[in-house]
């Protein structure tokens, strides 16, 4: 089992940034692929990044591209999402999931492990 806590939300002011951490533990994640996907209010679940932890190769919703950059910490098995130039459609719910086959997909089905979330508030 791995278990996933992210942290790092909060509410923030169009432009600025804010870094979210996501924690691993249970087992090394070494050849997983770990990804964040956000829920905004009234709104299904939508991949924004991903990371595959051995290769590094990262991929990107359109919608964050240019602003967002996802990274990985070996030593502290924690994958982190840095956020720039926030915008108040960036309000959402934030969640990191684990994919045991390391694939990096964007699909939800794809992740067996999620965390509880961490909510980001993005005002105008």
């Amino acid at each position: 089992q791995v278990q996933l806590v992210e942290s790092g939300g909060g509410s923030v002011q169009a432009g600025d940034s804010l870094r979210l951490s996501c924690a691993a533990s249970g087992r090394t994640i070494s050849n997983y692929a770990v990804g964040w996907f956000r829920q905004a209010p009234g709104k299904e679940r939508e991949f924004v990044a991903v990371i595959k932890w051995s290769s590094g190769r990262t991929d990107y919703a359109d919608s964050v591209k240019g602003r967002f950059t996802i990274s990985r910490d070996n030593a502290k098995n924690t994958v982190y999402l840095q956020m720039n130039s926030l915008k108040p459609d960036d309000t959402a719910d934030y969640y990191c999931a684990a994919d045991a086959h390391g694939w990096g997909r964007k699909q939800e089905y794809e992740y067996e492990y999620w965390g509880q979330g961490t909510q980001v508030t993005v005002s105008s």
